[in-house]
């Protein structure tokens, strides 16, 4: 099978591969159902393009990042105040924790990964042995009721140790921003390696 480069968004075959898959086309009754050799509707390239754009805002920033120790620091400290001592209720606490923690750098965030008060009593003895520890908590990450070491792997340190921080560059968009382009790559090999969409079957 030739591959032909000098148009590719034309064909991707060389001349005589297209006229076998020319001769293959009318040959086959497709189970006596016609096919012609259109291009892709403008429409349902128009409606991929909406549907990617549309996932990317829809879920800027991605919801499903696992929060890390560090943005529930100011809540565990925040939970020894007299104020929210004072309150019996779980519900009515939490919720003098979160108004006590408005304007905080990483409001969002906690706005994004809300805990009830009992999943704050769970974690917060892990986050203030960690905080004992000397340790970085933006390397940590809650799963569930358990502060865990994050399982992201970028550079090293001058000691050697790995950094578990998640790169600056990296919100969670990468990896679906390759699988698009290989997806799309993918997609136009295919179609151009048929006949191209000025020939019609005649069947």
């Amino acid at each position: 099978m030739g591959w032909k480069f000098d148009n590719p968004l034309y064909s991707l075959l060389d001349e005589a591969d297209n006229e076998k898959d020319k001769a293959l086309w009318e040959k086959e009754d497709l189970g006596g159902i016609t096919e012609d050799n259109n291009r892709v509707p403008m429409p349902v390239v128009l409606l991929v393009y909406l549907t990617v754009v549309t996932a990317f805002f829809v879920t800027m920033p991605l919801w499903g990042q696992r929060p890390t120790a560090a943005i529930y620091v100011d809540y565990v400290k925040t939970m020894s105040s007299p104020e929210v001592m004072a309150i019996q209720d779980d519900t009515a606490a939490m919720a003098k924790i979160v108004a006590m923690n408005k304007g905080s750098v990483n409001e969002s965030k906690l706005g994004r990964h809300p805990l009830t008060m009992n999943d704050l009593r769970i974690i917060k003895p892990q986050i203030e042995s960690l905080m004992a520890s000397k340790v970085d908590l933006e390397e940590y990450s809650v799963v569930g009721d358990q502060v865990v070491l994050a399982n992201f792997e970028g550079g090293h340190r001058a000691d050697g140790s790995v950094i578990r921080k998640q790169p600056w560059w990296d919100k969670g968009y990468l990896i679906d921003i390759f699988y698009l382009i290989y997806f799309f790559i993918a997609v136009t090999i295919l179609i151009k390696r048929l006949p191209p969409s000025t020939w019609q079957p005649r069947h």
